[in-house]
């Protein structure tokens, strides 16, 4: 059976950029929440319904739900998955486990990095708004300044919620629940970490070794 990856890691710390090389590469399927919830609810299906109902109300989507969306999306015996925004807590962790996970081989990958070095990596990200391609300020400039390389937009903003007070939040925020997280997938030996502080290059390099 293929080893199954739960992405772990602050918001910003590379996760995105690694699990889209993942599906590239290695032929893995990325699971993102959000983009199953809009899937679920553009198919119509009663499941569908049901999540267009309780975000038409304005609730966040309970867990025993996403849980169910993942379940209905994933065949674990066939198939490699990369599950990324979920879990999130340690409650989450142990539902993922119990519900979808079951006996599967998995291993969380946790994306380690200095939370003071993030926040000015996340303060200084820059999206183009044409294509989706992300820079940095810092550490990975356009070669033209204010044009996209890949496509030549000049469209070139700051994410809402990247400045420094909601920046300080969100990490705070991400600080307080991981811990418990790690500790869970560690007891279990199924815990690896990645330097994700190194250049994207590097960073891929050790996600590889510790997949294979």
């Amino acid at each position: 059976m293929a080893t199954q990856l739960i992405l772990l890691g602050a918001p910003g710390s590379g996760k995105g950029t690694q699990a889209a090389r993942l599906v590239s590469e290695m032929g893995y399927n990325h699971i993102s929440t959000g983009d199953l919830l809009r899937n679920e609810i553009a198919k119509g299906s009663e499941l569908g319904q049901k999540v267009q109902g309780i975000m038409t109300r304005g609730e966040l989507v309970d867990d025993a739900t996403v849980l169910e969306l993942l379940n209905a999306n994933c065949d674990l015996s066939s198939g490699s998955y990369i599950f990324d925004g979920f879990p999130r807590n340690i409650d989450q962790a142990k539902s993922l486990d119990e519900v979808v996970i079951k006996n599967a081989n998995h291993t969380a990958l946790y994306f380690d990095i200095d939370l003071d070095v993030l926040a000015q990596r996340l303060v200084n990200r820059r999206t183009c708004g044409d294509c989706g391609e992300i820079y940095n300020l810092i550490s990975k400039t356009p070669k033209t300044e204010g044009v996209c390389d890949k496509c030549q937009g000049t469209n070139l903003n700051q994410r809402k919620d990247d400045n420094e007070e909601s920046v300080k939040t969100r990490l705070g925020v991400f600080k307080s629940t991981i811990e418990p997280v790690l500790e869970y997938y560690e007891s279990k030996g199924a815990l690896k970490r990645v330097n994700a502080s190194a250049p994207s290059e590097e960073v891929f390099k050790e996600v590889k070794n510790t997949v294979k």
